[in-house]
């Protein structure tokens, strides 16, 4: 029979998980397999589904106990409704359902460990184990792994570490004609010809906009961006924003919100920041601006020290130091044009592709699943995929 693949998710709106899901749900379909997605709904819905994929709306959001057992039996009646083949989570709650699900029905049960997530109360070291409990266990950075083998002790017979990468096709350069760029730099009103330092991430404290609206004051002329959905987090924007008038920079400071046409944005930008207060598991956003071949300053902490390499790739910055990140930004400005050029040059080749991401993962299914692993031309990107499993090392 065709493989069924179920990937299970709380939501489909925006962010790293999942997009990495529709990415998956995309590589299984153009293999021939059954693409099926549960989740709760949202904005990326209609996408997954233009992809081949097949979404089953189910109410995965929920974390309490009682809906975690009632989304448990849910799953088990897809799983053999469907005939599905094999489960993969992708987050903590929806997880402990699949766990459930995937036992009592007698499938393999995947997971992918996408943050060093918290511990702050007791138990919480026990829900997020449900995330080291697959037959496989996908690490989505080495970074990652090694959390994985000191906080959960996980064997590397399970373990595979799979990077997540930028997809080729979106993120060219010569793909992005430059009316594109040069309309939002206006539409956010950025005067031709001033620096422009792009932040893409999503307004939350952790991500360290702060850092940057605080080094904006030590670079004069220069415009921040900081490209994001608050997501609720009004107070936090707030502080943003009195910041920067404290600072004197408020007119030189723009928050759009979430920007569609990420390409254009990273094509307006001279330089791209990640300034993140805590470690992050990949870096998704890292990988995108050096496939588009922009100058990229990262904090020196978590997945980036595995993406940027400092001097060759982009630079690294001590976390939480505007006068270092403003230092930096000064030092990438004022590079000549040809320095640029090999720096950038040196960047998309390096950057991790989600050819790769997608051939590997389904080498995992194919590994359980006890079948031949879809070829490398499978991958939807048009690049060469991966044909082992990305076994850890």
């Amino acid at each position: 029979m065709t493989p069924a693949i179920l990937q299970v998710v709380p939501s489909l709106d925006a962010g790293g998980v999942e997009r990495g899901t529709l990415e998956i749900a995309e590589a299984v379909a153009a293999a021939g397999w059954r693409a099926l997605v549960a989740s709760s709904g949202g904005r990326l819905v209609a996408e997954l589904e233009a992809l081949g994929a097949r979404h089953i709306p189910l109410p995965l959001a929920g974390k309490s106990p009682w809906r975690i057992w009632r989304n448990a039996a849910l799953l088990e009646e897809v799983i053999r409704r469907e005939g599905v083949s094999l489960v993969h989570a992708r987050s903590r709650g929806p997880a402990w359902s699949a766990l459930l699900a995937a036992r009592r029905a007698g499938v393999p049960f995947v997971t992918t460990y996408h943050a060093t997530y918290s511990e702050g109360f007791p138990g919480k070291r026990l829900y997020n184990s449900v995330m080291a409990r697959g037959d496989r266990v996908i690490a989505i950075s080495h970074h990652i792994a090694a959390h994985l083998r000191a906080t959960h002790g996980t064997e590397e017979a399970r373990l595979r570490v799979i990077l997540r990468g930028a997809d080729a096709r979106r993120f060219d350069p010569a793909r992005v004609p430059p009316g594109r760029a040069a309309a939002l730099r206006q539409g956010w009103g950025v005067p031709a010809g001033a620096p422009l330092i792009l932040m893409p991430a999503r307004l939350s404290r952790w991500k360290g906009q702060s850092v940057l609206v605080e080094a904006l004051a030590l670079l004069p002329g220069a415009h921040a961006v900081l490209a994001g959905d608050a997501q609720g987090r009004d107070a936090y924007v707030q502080s943003l924003l009195a910041a920067a008038e404290r600072l004197g920079v408020a007119q030189r400071l723009h928050l759009p919100g979430h920007v569609e046409d990420v390409p254009a944005a990273l094509m307006a930008a001279d330089v791209v920041v990640h300034a993140s207060l805590e470690p992050e598991g990949f870096g998704r956003t890292i990988a995108e601006a050096q496939m588009m071949g922009r100058l990229v300053i990262a904090a020196d902490l978590g997945a980036p020290r595995e993406t940027v390499r400092h001097g060759e790739t982009g630079w690294r910055v001590p976390p939480g130091d505007p006068a270092a990140l403003a230092a930096a930004i000064r030092h990438a400005l004022a590079l000549p044009e040809a320095e640029r050029a090999r720096i950038a040059a040196a960047a998309r080749a390096a950057a991790p592709s989600i050819a790769n991401m997608q051939a590997a993962t389904l080498a995992v299914y194919a590994e359980l699943l006890g079948v031949c692993a879809p070829a490398a031309a499978a991958s939807p990107s048009g690049e060469e995929g991966m044909s082992h499993s990305g076994r850890s090392t």
